[in-house]
This record gives structure tokens, C-alpha cells and sequence, in this order.
């Protein structure tokens, strides 16, 4: 087996502006008052030929603009942006430009515009379907306003997905249940749908570490959401490609899952991480979270500032077995091997089959259902 290292990479765009912050998120977000998107736009463009200065050739195979909220992006800025990508770079015939995007009013009626630039992918952060939880999770549209566009999505892009969260505060299975069968209803191919995780430095956990944020479902209440959550979905074709994502076959996000098969990807924009692969030598590549930190070191072409740091031949296998492990399609372990870190350890993988963690599918090593649910103490029990 081969390692494709140079020829295909992604590119991520990191837009780090919201309008509100959700009491939930643990991303590089951020609010400003005012932003000048004219000259951020062409900050992107100048990271962008540094990157061309960098990796001088190759074929993108995906385009993400994440956050934050890419949404609140000008159309212009969008458009200049796959414009300049495209002019660096040669595209795959099938490139995957994904948007995420929030759904106000505002917002999606740039779709028609985002479709132009080049967009061909939308993810909608819906996130509940009911005004209530929507409240309660801080969000800032209501359910109709999300469920319209849904539809509007599906009206101007042939793949569409949405993200969902459960496990919410004092959400009950049934309702969950319900839900998540009027969200299938809307015959989008994907879904992400996250169970609801307290992050420390978010206004949730500091509730939570004052004993203020109630309602939370117990250990077992939530192992009966994710095994619901599962049934649901393949029993409506959704196959559980990764641990939170779902999808119909052919609606895979070609992105995500470039990342978690330790593929080449660019990062740019505040806090964009990146690894790409230069002859023997693959390297971790960070920018500056803090907006006008990153900003002002591209103005003044300090690029030597970023975090570019070759990953040793274990950081690379253990990062790959890390993120395959998340795919139903597991840790492929000549690709492991290949990576040339540590081998796993047989008497580990033989008492994780044991218990009925993971299984040994040809070439590849995969967790169960139940192993699912104990993801963290798999990975560790191989990697420790």
C-alpha cells in the first residue's frame, strides 16, 4: 500500500466572526462590532500565496469555509476567495466546496450568490427543531426560521446537511426520537448530530463547575441516546460513517473525511491547523487564534510566527489512529504500519475483542457498537 503524500490536498477557510457566542462552543469565535471585509478578504488572499509558496503544486480536492460563522461573509468575499484558490491551484473535477451557515434571514438569502462563487455543499447549523431548546442553547434564530432554511437550501444545492444536538438539558428519548425523525423527514444526505458535550472554557462549563447547569442526562441516559440515535438513522439508510455523522451512501462530507484518513490539508484564517506533507516530511502547521493577532501578522508578512513543526513518524501514526478510529471504516492498519509509530499492541487489541470493543475486519481494526460509546479508553488502551 501507498501513501498518496503530495498530489491532493483540502484547503479550510476559518472565518472566526459570530454574531453572538453560544453559551456550548469551545470554537475560535469571536464578536466585533464592525468588520472591514474588504481588507480581511484580501488578508485570505495573501495567506493564500504564501501557502501557493509553500505547496507550489497539487489538486484540491475540497474547499471548507468554517468558524464562526462563514455565512455572515460578503458574497464578494466568498467569490474572491475560491477565485484566488483557483487561480493557485488546479481543481478536482468533483471538488467539494462546502459553506457552513447559520439560518437567519439574512444570511441564507446569499445562497443564490454563495452558488455562483462556486459553493456546491451547505451545512446548516440548526441544532434543535424546537424554540425552546434553541433559547436555552443560546441560538438566535426560532425553529421555523430554521426549518425554512432547510428548505431553501435544498432548493438552490444538491448536497445539503444540518447539525443537531442532543442530550440537551431536560430532553427526553421519546423527544429525541421524534425529532430526529422530523429532521430525516426534510430528505437532506446528511446529518450531523452531536450529543451535547460541556466544554470548560464556555459559559456552560462555568455553570456546570458551579453547579448551576442542571438537566443533563446521566452516563446510561446518554449511552440510550446514541444507540437510538444510531437505529434511527440506518433504519433510514443513514449509514454512521463517523461517530457523529450520518449520511446517505454518496453524501459523505469529502472533507471531514480527509482530516480523519490524515490527509493534506491547508488551514487559514485565525486558529486554522493544517498538515501537509513535503517530500519524507509531514508537518503540524497552527496560526494565531486571536483575530487581529493573525490579521496583522499577514499585513506585515510574519508567516515565520506561525506554528510549522515536523511530526514525528509516532505524532503521525498516533494522530492517524486517533481520527480513523472515529470512521466505521476503522484504523487501516498497513496505513498504520506504514506511518512507521509504535506498533499496536496484540494482547490490548486481543482483550479490547474480548470485551467486545473492536473487531479485526480483514486489514482493519474497528469498534463495535458497544466499542462506540467507549471511544477515549479504546484509543488510549491501544496507544498507552
Amino acid at each position: 500500500m501507498k501513501i498518496e503524500t503530495e498530489k491532493f490536498f483540502s484547503v479550510y477557510i476559518h472565518w472566526p466572526f459570530c454574531e453572538a457566542k453560544c453559551p456550548y462552543c469551545d470554537f475560535n469565535s469571536h464578536v466585533r462590532q464592525s468588520i472591514n471585509q474588504r481588507v480581511w478578504t484580501q488578508a485570505y488572499i495573501k495567506s493564500l500565496n504564501y501557502w501557493k509558496k509553500v505547496l507550489p503544486s497539487g489538486i484540491i480536492s475540497s474547499i471548507f469555509f468554517g468558524g464562526g460563522t462563514p455565512s455572515l461573509m460578503d458574497e464578494r468575499c466568498v467569490y474572491d476567495i475560491l477565485n484566488c484558490i483557483n487561480k493557485l491551484w488546479t481543481f478536482d473535477n468533483e471538488v467539494e466546496v462546502t459553506l457552513e451557515a447559520n439560518p437567519t434571514s439574512v444570511e441564507t438569502s446569499r445562497f443564490r450568490s454563495y452558488k455562483k462563487s462556486g459553493v456546491n455543499r451547505v451545512s446548516l447549523g440548526i441544532q434543535a427543531l424546537n424554540d425552546h431548546d434553541l433559547k436555552r442553547l443560546g441560538r438566535l434564530h426560532t425553529a421555523s426560521a430554521g426549518k425554512n432554511s432547510i428548505n431553501l437550501a435544498l432548493n438552490w444545492f444538491d448536497r445539503v446537511s444540518f447539525d443537531l444536538i442532543y442530550g440537551r438539558q431536560y430532553q427526553k428519548v421519546k423527544d429525541w426520537e421524534d425529532e430526529l425523525k422530523s429532521a430525516i423527514s426534510f430528505s437532506t444526505g446528511h446529518l450531523s448530530l452531536y450529543q451535547l458535550t460541556i466544554e470548560k472554557k464556555t459559559r456552560f462549563g462555568e455553570l456546570q463547575s458551579k453547579g448551576k447547569l442542571r438537566g443533563l442526562p446521566s452516563d446510561n441516559c446518554s449511552a440510550e441516546f446514541f444507540n437510538i440515535t444510531r437505529e434511527i438513522c440506518e433504519a433510514s439508510d443513514f449509514e454512521n460513517y463517523e461517530i457523529s455523522n450520518y449520511a446517505l451512501p454518496g453524501n459523505e462530507c469529502r472533507h471531514n473525511l480527509n482530516y480523519w484518513n490524515s490527509g493534506n490539508f491547508i488551514g487559514v484564517g485565525p486558529g486554522a491547523h493544517g498538515r501537509v506533507q513535503i517530500g519524507p516530511q509531514r508537518f503540524r502547521c497552527e496560526t494565531p487564534l486571536n483575530p487581529e493577532t493573525w490579521f496583522n501578522n499577514i499585513e506585515q508578512e510574519k508567516h515565520e510566527e506561525f506554528c510549522f513543526l515536523p511530526l514525528t513518524k509516532t505524532e503521525n501514526a498516533e494522530e492517524y489512529a486517533l481520527m480513523s478510529i472515529r470512521l466505521a471504516s476503522g484504523i487501516n492498519l498497513e496505513k498504520y504500519n506504514l506511518f512507521g509509530g509504535n506498533r499496536l499492541r496484540t494482547k490490548k487489541i486481543r482483550s479490547l475483542e474480548a470485551q467486545n470493543l473492536v473487531t479485526i475486519d480483514e486489514n482493519s481494526l474497528k469498534t463495535t457498537n458497544k466499542g462506540k460509546l467507549f471511544t477515549d479508553f479504546v484509543i488510549q488502551e491501544l496507544l498507552c
